[in-house]
């Protein structure tokens, strides 16, 4: 009789790691529709501080926001290597978030990712809903997007 072996497929996640000041943050690749470099904004009148404005991608107007404003660190400083990651989420639809610098791509498995209980006074740890462990002990927070681009006025 032939032995068969089962296999337990560990689910992974790829994430696409970016730096927000002093920290690092994972978004989850299935969200990123593209990478582009910092572009002009068109300011929009009378929208919240972290909304910057619209940008024009290929003839799509997209709202463009800052992670960093909306998570209460220090304003943006763009440099050469600022980005912005343009995001199609199921509830949002497509917006463009300003990060400082993209870093790398990381795959995780599921027993590398902690999940976050919501005990923080801290505004920004609310986007994060867990914690990813490297290999070499790094760790990543990783942003909860529909939180990020969630209007807080609205909760």
């Amino acid at each position: 009789m032939e032995e068969v072996k089962v296999v337990l497929d560990n689910e992974t996640t790829q994430f696409i790691v970016v730096r927000l000041g002093d920290e690092q943050y994972g978004i989850d690749i299935k969200y990123v529709d593209n990478i582009v470099r910092m572009q002009h904004i068109t300011r929009v009148p009378k929208v919240q501080e972290y909304l910057k404005g619209v940008i024009n991608l290929r003839g799509e107007v997209i709202p463009v926001m800052s992670a960093r404003i909306k998570m209460d660190l220090p304003a943006d400083e763009y440099t050469k290597s600022t980005r912005i990651i343009i995001l199609k989420l199921e509830q949002h639809g497509t917006i463009g978030v300003i990060v400082d610098e993209v870093k790398e791509v990381v795959t995780l498995e599921n027993q590398q990712i902690d999940k976050v209980a919501y005990d923080s006074k801290e505004e920004k740890d609310y986007f994060i809903f867990g914690i990813g462990k490297y290999e070499d002990g790094g760790l990543i927070s990783l942003l909860d997007l529909n939180a990020v681009v969630l209007d807080k006025d609205s909760i």
